[in-house]
């Protein structure tokens, strides 16, 4: 379960009253700007500043470290990348990272952003995410409390109801003090920025993947439930682990059996409990962070990233390219028909295909079983859970085999 997309809805209520902001004529849509960019090879983080890291094979990696750091009652050699400042051609309100990377041993990474206002004005860095793999050593974790007087954070949404003009990111990676050898690597980072409109969307005309449905395995979060309080607890909580599985398993690209030897045999599923472990976040107090969710994935797949799209015939462009998605939902009762579960504030689904007249085909895994997870949803019925609830928010995860859709974009 993801439960903070009521943050979107009070934010995009209030944007009429933003300076900037024109409204669409009566007849038109209005506009939703979304634009996703990243740093994935070695020229690209050269063009950003480094302190205490070294571009390696393409990655970032320690250097002579900047500097140290405490956290958990230990001592970490510490360096950071700043990427250069990117303009953004709207007044954005949200901003979502997302990143791929290895942190060996006692390693984590902290990913920050920051903006900066029309005014020119630069906000605080605020943290999005502070970040490992494992959790022998160090917690992950999403950091409250974050709020000045142009940005706050949600979970892991940095949301500027004043918008900005430009943004910034920085990561700083953090190696125990003393450690020579292992170092946490950065493969990817980037950032999804959007200014999304207020009120009801109109439904999408099926488009390019119409009877087009990928053969995406099924998998239940029920089937899960009353594992591990500690990671959430299975059942109802971790739709989102299960849905990232979903996906990997379509890529065969499930965590090796080894990482998931701790789970109990007779246990459904087991990978399942091991990404539901991998990307607990210890203060949301749950599996539903977005990017940890892709932070997850990416090393296993090959490349992941957390976007948003403007409707279903995006989403088709990825079907028919072979690539499933993870959308983030909402609804209440008899919105949706057919769900297993009722209503949900916040709930994550596959979307594997599309029927001939071009309703949804999903992975559902609130089903009580596998049997019952492939699910038909009819379309305007699944975008109005979509577009106004989540912004269209959507995992990317993807293989070097299926590459992502071609021609003009902006939020991929």
């Amino acid at each position: 379960m993801r439960a903070h997309t009521s943050a979107l809805v009070s934010l995009v209520l209030g944007l009429a009253a933003v300076p900037g902001l024109a409204a669409a004529p009566a007849s038109a849509a209005p506009a939703r700007p979304i634009a996703y960019a990243a740093w994935d090879t070695g020229a690209d983080f050269r063009t950003g500043t480094l302190a205490g890291v070294r571009v390696a094979h393409g990655r970032l990696v320690l250097g002579t470290p900047i500097g140290s750091r405490s956290y958990g009652g230990r001592h970490y050699d510490r360096g950071s990348w700043t990427g250069p400042w990117t303009t953004s051609s709207f007044a954005l309100t949200q901003l979502v990272a997302s990143w791929s990377a290895t942190t060996p041993g006692d390693s984590w990474i902290e990913v920050q952003a920051r903006g900066r206002s029309a005014s020119g004005t630069t906000s605080s860095w605020d943290t999005l995410g502070r970040w490992t793999s494992g959790d022998a050593f160090t917690t992950r974790t999403s950091v409250g409390g974050q709020g000045d007087d142009l940005a706050d954070v949600d979970v892991d949404t940095l949301s500027a109801p004043g918008g900005f003009t430009s943004w910034q990111l920085r990561v700083s990676l953090m190696r125990v003090a003393g450690a020579t050898t292992a170092s946490p690597a950065v493969d990817t980072l980037g950032a999804m920025t959007s200014r999304l409109p207020a009120g009801d969307v109109a439904t999408s005309r099926p488009g390019v993947a119409r009877g087009v449905v990928l053969d995406v395995p099924r998998y239940s979060q029920m089937a899960h439930r009353g594992h591990y309080p500690r990671w959430g607890g299975g059942g109802e909580a971790w739709c989102s682990p299960t849905s990232t599985s979903m996906v990997l398993g379509y890529y065969d690209a499930l965590p090796d059996p080894s990482t998931w030897a701790w789970v109990p045999s007779g246990h459904t599923d087991p990978w399942v409990d091991e990404a539901a472990r991998s990307t607990y976040d210890a203060a949301y107090e749950g599996t539903g962070n977005w990017p940890f969710n892709t932070a997850y994935a990416a090393p296993l797949a090959g490349h992941a990233f957390v976007t948003r799209l403007r409707s279903l015939r995006e989403a088709e462009q990825f079907i028919v390219a072979g690539i499933p998605l993870v959308a983030s939902i909402s609804f209440g009762s008899g919105e949706l028909s057919g769900a297993p579960i009722s209503a949900s504030n916040g709930h994550l689904v596959v979307i594997a295909g599309f029927t001939d007249t071009g309703d949804v085909v999903v992975n559902d895994p609130a089903a009580r079983t596998r049997d019952g997870v492939r699910r038909t949803y009819d379309r305007g019925q699944f975008e109005d859970a979509w577009l106004p609830r989540s912004g269209g928010l959507v995992y990317v995860i993807s293989d070097d085999a299926h590459p992502l859709p071609g021609g003009v974009h902006t939020n991929w």
